[in-house]
């Protein structure tokens, strides 16, 4: 056993290379409610929301195919979880609604184009259903009465569509059963269902009643009926909502506000809620019933707050409050010069304008007053204070000065306030004197173009001149692009716009300019600046790794790709530390070195550095004789094969990844382990011989013991050593190939030996084990173990609880077996014999019936009876063996049929069909209905003894 040795025979052929472009098929597993082909072979698969998804991707095809998931053929719009997903297993823990849709596998290595195939991933739910009432009041003509009409409307979000149907009471309402009842039908959508709308006409006094609206999915996917209930009475009546509060509410920041909103009306009771301009509430408030807090209130929390009440009756009651909190902010001014003279500059006889301009909240309740030096300020012929000008924004007081004089020259206040107070003013001063100029920008000398390195930090400079000094705003020049801030704008108080970490991308020229409220009221001033930055070249290739087999030559390349400055470049070779040569560009931008023959002490990191003013850019080579690693095959025909009972062998193939690029490849460093063991074994496999580019390499592993998986690691040697490692993964699995000798299998795999469930049948058969089942309710029925006696072993069975019905049957086909070809000398053809064989146990006072059918590929449809056993046979496992005669491709059906009562589970476990006659066949019960007799359970022990004796010889 391989615990405690190996032995490996050596089997390596050489064989033509095999190269297989990409198959792609698609398996599932998880939580399926149903997986369907579909016209145009779609296949859709059904699952619930909250359940998870699996989708596993098989792919085939050499070298190994990478393989993508995306979602609606990966289109931009409606990508996978915004990115593909590279592995072979698709997972979606507890998926939703919108997750659902077409997911697409794809798959390439290279040769011919990629195979993809795809799955249609239907989610299904039901939602509560919601019943809604609407009255309507109607005059008829010629009619001198009014008539009263209810409308109940009962509507569920699902998928698949709902089904809808209506109780009053315990009676179930249809179409025709009540005249005073309308159920509307007006057509059927795949979105809202069936029948949802029910019309009482001219109400009655019976029609007061509770009404019951049930949504059905016809528990699709499990999914259970939902119902809502309804009571309509003569007082049931739409939602009326009264505020007890001012419109519009208006607070100062800080303040705590309070809206009050109480329903005046409305059976069954209302619901009330806030919203604020349709969005949510702020965080900080407090909800009491209709009564809403908000404590400190500030300006970004002012807006429309809304009461909605609502009792699915009509429509829901709203009404609303606008809260407006008092604020001022954004004091600004400007100078305005004569317009009537074109000149920027104040002078005496001239006429001069002030302007200032604040943001207030509410607007109508801010205030302006002007003081000069200090004191108030009262609009005269000579100077006019206007509150409001129309070409200007609103919130703007202007204070013309006429005929300016020298007593003018002054400071003027501008002071904002909002009437009744509690909010602070702004006062903003502005200096009239002879000093008072527009301003004007220059760039000292010096400062354009300014030349800096990549990295540094650089001050950008305009100088400021003008009383008042105003705002400066830097941009770019030459290009639409936002600045290291990453605003299109960047302010600046000192004229300095200083750039932190500068790269080469900010090489380019920059603006300067007043801005537009800049103290004085005329043409913005502007200036440029260029700045240039200095970085280190850039090279390729940055990395590399070279291959090389001794005694062979090659040659290096590093090129420029840009730099800046781009003259003056030199450049560097060294291996290691060793200077190699040095040297300068001339109009070239590459620089090569070569290696005429490579010796060992040629092995090892070979740089070139391209300097300039700025700094160095790197290219770096790695030389080795390192081998590439080899590629596994995957689709090797018939890799597993067995020739004893507890082992199995594994054929390992692989193709070597460019085995020329190094020295030959003299032998590979075979490693194995169990998985989930620490242990390795090696086992060095010699080559002859050079290996071609794509030849498939053969190496037989075998004692491996079943059912164990195992980790092969696969690494090839030359005179330089060891290469790259490849490895994978061998997993036992039950042979099916169409030249088999024997298939075994007792389901100690999750894939159950590809066994397959007959869906057209009532339910399925199910995998479980003895230590996992429960056995609570029904513990005279089904094995305590499986047929090897293991509490851990699986078996399949058939579970015969609710709510299962006499006579249900639940078919498990095994997978599609070739027969052996016929003797292709002479005339006669003698159709194979195969012994299929499999251990049952039925106990428990229900036992219905274990059958099994020969199905032929022929035969479509005819499947032929081979064994039957009905009733109780005792609390142990025996063993069937059926000699049978196929002439085609076949499959054996076992079928378990359910008996009167929930103790009946029928188990089958090791399930084996090989070629020959059966070995001491039992009698063939086709007809035997009876209980074993005593004299059937003294010769199984009997037979027991001889078989234990026999091992311990």
């Amino acid at each position: 056993r391989f615990n405690s040795f190996i032995t490996i025979y050596l089997m390596v052929t050489v064989l033509v290379g095999v190269k297989t472009p990409p198959a792609v098929r698609i398996i599932h597993s998880g939580h399926a409610c149903n997986v369907e082909d579909e016209r145009y072979s779609e296949r859709v698969y059904t699952i619930r929301e909250g359940e998870t998804l699996e989708l596993v991707c098989l792919v085939s095809g050499h070298p190994r195919p990478q393989i993508r998931w995306t979602k609606t053929a990966g289109s931009a719009s409606d990508r996978f979880q915004d990115s593909s997903v590279f592995n072979e297993t698709l997972r979606i823990s507890r998926i939703q609604r919108h997750q659902g849709g077409r997911y697409y596998c794809k798959a390439e290595n290279g040769l011919g184009s990629p195979a993809i195939k795809s799955i249609r991933v239907d989610v299904y739910y039901l939602d509560d259903p919601v019943v809604t009432v609407h009255q309507s009041v109607g005059e008829a003509k010629e009619q001198f009465y009014y008539e009263r009409t209810v409308f109940l409307r009962c509507a569920a979000n699902s998928n698949p569509p709902v089904r809808y149907s209506w109780r009053r009471g315990r009676e179930f309402l249809s179409q025709g059963s009540d005249k005073g009842v309308e159920i509307y039908e007006p057509f059927f959508t795949q979105l809202q269902g069936e029948t949802k709308i029910l019309k009482l006409k001219n109400l009655r006094p019976q029609d007061y009643a509770n009404y019951t609206c049930t949504a059905s999915v016809r528990n699709v996917c499990g999914i259970p009926d939902k119902s809502v209930l309804f009571q309509l009475s003569n007082r049931t009546a739409s939602p009326t909502i009264k505020l007890l509060v001012e419109d519009p509410i208006v607070a100062n920041p800080g303040q705590t506000v309070t809206l009050v909103c109480i329903t005046s009306g409305g059976e069954p009771t209302p619901v009330l809620t806030w919203v604020r301009n349709a969005e949510g509430l702020p965080k900080k408030s407090v909800l009491n019933g209709g009564t809403l807090t908000i404590p400190a209130i500030s300006t970004e929390e002012a807006g429309v707050y809304s009461c909605l009440a609502s009792n699915n009756v009509g429509n829901p009651a709203k009404k609303s409050t606008n809260i407006i909190v008092r604020a001022l902010r954004k004091g600004r001014f400007w100078i305005t010069p004569d317009p009537y003279h074109n000149d920027d500059n104040i002078q005496i006889g001239r006429e001069v304008k002030i302007s200032c301009q604040v943001e207030a909240t509410p607007a109508e309740e801010l205030m302006f007053s002007w003081l000069k030096n200090g004191r108030p300020l009262r609009s005269s012929e000579r100077m006019v204070i206007t509150q409001t000008d129309p070409d200007v924004a609103l919130g703007t007081t202007n204070l013309d000065i006429i005929d300016l004089k020298f007593t003018d020259f002054g400071t003027y206040t501008c002071v904002a306030s909002l009437r009744n107070g509690g909010i602070p003013e702004i006062s903003i001063d502005v200096n009239i004197s002879s000093t008072t100029v527009p301003p004007s920008l220059t760039v000292p000398r010096g400062k354009s173009p300014l030349v800096t390195q990549e990295g540094d930090t650089v001050e950008l400079q305009c100088l400021v001149s003008g009383k008042p000094k105003p705002i400066i705003l830097w941009s770019h020049a030459d290009k639409e692009a936002p600045m290291p801030d990453g605003s299109m704008q960047t302010e600046s108080y000192d004229g300095i716009l200083r750039i932190v970490n500068v790269s080469r991308e900010m090489t380019g020229t920059y603006r300067c300019q007043t801005s537009q409220y800049n103290g004085f009221n005329v043409k913005p001033r502007e200036a440029i600046v260029e700045l240039i930055v200095q970085y280190p070249p850039a090279v390729e290739p940055v990395y590399t790794e070279i291959r090389q087999g001794l005694g062979r030559a090659f040659s290096l390349s590093c090129r420029v790709l840009r730099a800046h400055p781009s003259r003056v470049l030199k450049y560097e070779w060294k291996l290691g530390t060793r200077l190699l040569t040095v040297g300068q560009f001339d109009t070239r931008d590459e620089t090569e070195y070569h290696v005429r023959a490579l010796n060992r002490e040629g092995y090892g990191a070979y740089t070139c550095d391209i300097t300039n003013e700025a700094g160095a850019g790197r290219c770096t080579f790695l030389v080795t004789g390192k081998a590439f690693g080899p590629e596994f095959y995957y689709d090797t025909y018939s890799a597993l094969w067995q020739n004893k009972p507890s082992v199995y062998g594994f054929k390992l193939q692989w193709t070597q990844m460019n085995p020329n690029a190094v020295d030959r490849i003299m032998a590979y460093r075979l490693g194995i382990k169990q998985t989930g063991q620490q242990r390795w074994w090696e086992q060095e496999i010699t080559m002859e011989g050079t290996i071609q580019k794509g030849e498939l390499l053969t190496y037989n592993l075998t004692e491996l013991v079943k059912p164990e998986a195992y980790q092969v690691r696969l690494t090839p040697i030359t005179r330089f050593g060891e290469g790259d490692s490849a490895e994978r993964i061998i997993r036992y699995s039950a042979p099916v190939n169409p030249h088999w000798s024997k298939f075994h299998c007792n389901f100690e795999e999750e894939a159950i030996c590809m066994f397959t469930q007959d869906k057209t049948e009532e339910f399925d058969w199910t995998r479980h084990s003895a230590a996992t089942r429960d056995t609570k309710y029904t513990p005279n029925t089904g094995p305590s173990s499986d047929r090897s006696g293991s509490k851990q072993g699986y078996y399949m069975y058939i579970e015969t609880s609710r709510p299962r019905q006499e006579g249900d049957k639940a078919r498990l086909l095994t997978p599609l077996f070739n027969v052996a070809p016929k003797n292709p000398y002479g005339n006669v053809a003698t159709n194979p014999t195969y012994c299929f064989s499999f251990y049952y146990h039925m106990y428990g006072k229900h036992i219905g019936s274990l059958n099994v059918y020969l199905r032929q590929k022929s035969q479509t449809g005819q499947d032929s009876s081979v064994w039957t056993l009905s009733g109780n046979q005792g609390d142990r496992w025996r063993q069937a063996r059926i000699d049978i005669h196929p002439t085609y491709s076949f499959q054996m059906v076992l079928e378990g049929v359910r008996g009167p009562g929930i103790e009946g589970d029928i188990a089958i476990d090791d399930v084996t069909i090989e070629e020959g006659e059966c070995r001491d066949p039992p009698p063939n019960n086709l007809r035997s209905l009876a209980p074993p007799t005593a004299e059937h359970i003294w010769q199984l022990c009997l037979t027991l003894l001889l078989v234990l004796a026999g091992h311990r010889r």
